[in-house]
């Protein structure tokens, strides 16, 4: 990966500092119902205050398009972003113009404020070079640490970048490095599991991953497209038929590169969709005409749990089951939990991300031992499939 500057490389001491930040926060009935972005951005805001920055916050928050839509204001966040940080943080009612001079002008070394939705403004998303200019007059130092908003190239996660020194936050950097260790230059063997419901949704992370692991496990409803394309009856399981030519071209794919592609010897199947619905686990050559493969079996999980005893590296990015539903959270919460002893133990670099990931993760109690979990959606996808990140390629020296 090419060089970027740190906080390590920077004297923020009396100067203001535009810290980009990801504040787009699930909400309900107007509270923070999940704090994890709040929490992830702390450790920068602290260390910019602690060393007499002035710390002023950008963010987006939903997709207003330009417009002031009160539903979709940042001010909401700030009780949780204050109890989290534990002090008071100034709010500024625009992230441009004389409501947010205002605000900065009045804050000593080591204050926090908050500026408003910067999609209020269609500049943001256009990466407007006039409004990048409107708010790069506010600021000495721009701080990225809002890598789940990389694959931007807005305004302030790309544009800013060229108008001031730039630096990577603490977040960003973290992630960075995981993702770099985890890709770019791996300890070998690596496995990748990749889940979800569609096969059209990641075939590039698929090509993509292909040529560069040693174990390509796949699950959920994308793996019984592959079941299909190799002749299996998937009964009225989730399957992109359509799809079963393009599931062979990545097995071949996968053949010409050297890469293991691991599919369920057997499935968890039910009649219905729904939680504790009657179950039973077949072969994956004998599901029923009437059967859905809700999960995958415990020969596959063995299987699975038994090469990822081999691995030093493990890229995850999907569940293997319903795993919204029990009991077709089992084995997603088994590997899991082997997932996290061999990093506890010291055998495995685990890095995982994606919406559904985090949640399934955190649901079986073994994201926080993972090496890195990235809350990443749209970037942490992007990055494994082999994108530049415009966020990412601005901060790069």
């Amino acid at each position: 990966m090419t060089s970027f500057k740190t906080l390590d490389d920077v004297d923020v001491k009396g100067k203001r500092v535009l810290l980009r930040v990801d504040l787009n926060v699930p909400m309900e009935d107007g509270r923070v119902t999940d704090a994890t972005r709040i929490e992830r951005i702390l450790p920068t805001i602290d260390e910019i205050a602690g060393k007499g920055g002035k710390v002023i916050l950008l963010a987006h928050f939903g997709r207003p398009k330009g417009q002031r839509a009160p539903e979709e204001s940042l001010r909401p966040v700030l009780p949780a972003l204050e109890q989290h940080l534990g002090r008071k943080v100034a709010f500024a009612d625009d992230c441009v113009g004389a409501p947010a001079e205002a605000v900065i002008a009045a804050m000593k070394d080591g204050d926090v404020a908050l500026l408003e939705n910067t999609r209020y403004h269609k500049g943001e998303e256009k990466n407007d070079p006039a409004f990048a200019d409107e708010v790069a007059k506010l600021g000495d130092i721009f701080v990225n640490d809002a890598f789940s908003a990389a694959h931007r190239a807005h305004a302030t996660t790309e544009g800013l970048a060229h108008k001031l020194p730039a630096i990577a936050g603490r977040t960003m950097q973290a992630e960075l490095e995981a993702l770099e260790s985890a890709l770019t230059s791996p300890a070998r063997p690596v496995m990748a599991v990749v889940g979800g419901a569609k096969v059209s949704t990641k075939l590039e992370l698929l090509g993509n991953l292909v040529a560069k692991v040693d174990y390509l496990v796949i699950g959920g409803g994308m793996a019984n497209t592959f079941l299909a394309a190799q002749g299996k009856a998937v009964g009225k399981s989730l399957c992109e038929h359509d799809l079963a030519g393009t599931a062979r071209e990545i097995l071949e794919k996968a053949k010409a590169a050297n890469c293991t592609i691991v599919l369920p010897v057997d499935a968890v199947v039910a009649q219905k969709f729904a939680a504790h619905a009657p179950s039973h686990v077949v072969s994956v050559d004998h599901v029923g005409a009437d059967d859905m493969i809700l999960d995958v079996g415990p020969k596959s999980v063995a299987h699975v749990e038994d090469i990822l005893g081999k691995c030093k590296t493990l890229v995850w990015n999907g569940p293997f089951g319903a795993f919204e539903l029990p009991p077709f959270d089992e084995s997603t919460n088994a590997i899991a939990k082997t997932a996290a002893r061999l990093t506890v133990d010291g055998k495995l670099l685990s890095i995982a991300g994606g919406g559904d990931t985090v949640a399934a993760l955190n649901q079986a109690h073994a994201g926080q031992e993972f090496s890195y979990v990235s809350t990443a959606g749209g970037a942490f996808l992007e990055w494994l499939e082999g994108k530049t990140l415009p966020g990412v390629a601005a901060l790069q020296a």
